[in-house]
């Protein structure tokens, strides 16, 4: 049955879906960035943990359930909104403060960014309408658990896997930037070009 799935056609997809600027492609690259490969792998960990129930989810029916009850969607909705306003709130307190930033995890903090991941994944409305089309863009209405378990495990490795690599191989050097010039980039009248 796997001939039958246009897997494909779905990576690619995939891949166009994650590579757009959403809430987890940025987290993922904040956090590699500044607390480098373990960190970015972490939060990647929890978003691909998300990106699995809402495959799943999606695999068994819920795709459907909410478009025949619109508020359910709209209740996540909501949730994921309320949720990025406190990242940004946490975010732009951390921007203007003035004390140095500190680079270094503390202990625990793989397990809080991958809990910020999931939480961040399973209320991200992007993630909900991708893996809501995802099935009827390439999967056969017959296909089978086995079938649909591997375009799960393709597309979490091809999304999730790759870029926490990439955003922290320019990571100290962006850290770097950003440190030594922190002062012009944040509090300064002008414009930098």
């Amino acid at each position: 049955m796997v001939n039958e799935i246009n897997l494909t056609l779905i990576l690619i997809a995939a891949l166009v879906a994650s590579a757009s600027p959403g809430p987890a492609t940025l987290a993922i690259a904040g956090t590699s960035m500044s607390g480098g490969r373990k960190s970015g792998l972490s939060i990647a960990s929890g978003i691909m943990t998300g990106s699995l129930v809402w495959s799943v989810s999606a695999a068994l029916g819920l795709g459907a359930i909410m478009s025949a009850h619109v508020w359910l969607f709209e209740i996540v909705r909501y949730f994921g909104a309320a949720y990025l306003l406190f990242l940004a709130y946490k975010s732009a307190r951390s921007a203007l403060s003035k004390s140095d930033i500190k680079l270094k995890l503390v202990g625990g903090a793989s397990l809080k960014l991958f809990r910020k991941g999931l939480l961040l994944h399973l209320t991200n409305p992007k993630a909900i309408l991708f893996f809501g089309s995802l099935y009827s863009l390439g999967i056969p209405v017959n296909a089978s658990v086995t079938d649909l378990g591997v375009v799960i495990i393709a597309v979490g490795l091809q999304n999730y896997s790759c870029w926490p690599a990439e955003f922290c191989r320019l990571s100290r050097l962006c850290v770097f930037i950003f440190l030594t010039n922190r002062g012009a980039l944040l509090y300064s009248p002008k414009k930098m070009v």
